[in-house]
């Protein structure tokens, strides 16, 4: 799509998986028609390696964060890639978030969300006249994602929290940030 094209859109999701193969596959005419397309007002979601790409990632990405790049969430360092992660917010309990190789967020944003290490999981903030909402966990997990792993908080739960990051994405809509 045109950047013209993109600028009818009020919000760009883009979504977890392989960084590396979405950040190959894209054109860079594609990256910078959406990240023009930010610039000039859209909204966007980037959810895992769409936060990673979001960023200043190493292969062909957004930049939407001025330069900042993101690495791992610590987890990854450990040999863990798949794991049960509770996200603390300012203004509620912890939620348990479905995590696979996500990013943590330090030096960009508002922080929304932390990891249990007090890194940045989730954070939101402009990037020229757009609204960036960045997660490094899957709060959109379906129930069958959780096989195998013990949460106590509901995937029903989890759901409505990924709508609240979208509804704050869409509206330009300020979450509680630490």
């Amino acid at each position: 799509m045109s950047e013209s094209q993109l600028m009818a859109y009020r919000l760009i999701i883009i979504p977890g998986g392989n960084f590396l193969d979405m950040g190959e596959s894209l054109a860079p005419n594609t990256t910078t028609n959406l990240h023009n397309a930010v610039q000039g007002g859209v909204n966007y979601l980037g959810i895992c390696a769409g936060g990673l790409l979001g960023g200043n990632a190493s292969r062909n990405s957004l930049n939407l964060t001025a330069g900042v790049r993101f690495g791992f969430y610590a987890a990854v360092n450990q040999g863990i890639h798949k794991a049960v992660v509770a996200i603390a917010e300012p203004t509620s309990p912890p939620l348990e978030q479905y995590w696979e190789d996500g990013p943590q967020f330090t030096g960009w944003g508002e922080v929304v969300g932390k990891y249990p290490d007090g890194t940045p999981a989730i954070v939101e903030g402009r990037s020229g006249q757009g609204w960036v909402v960045l997660s490094g966990v899957h709060p959109e997990a379906p129930e069958k994602w959780r096989h195998g792993m013990t949460f106590t908080t509901p995937a029903s739960d989890d759901n409505a929290y990924a709508g609240k990051l979208i509804d704050a994405a869409l509206n330009r809509t300020s979450l509680p940030h630490y």
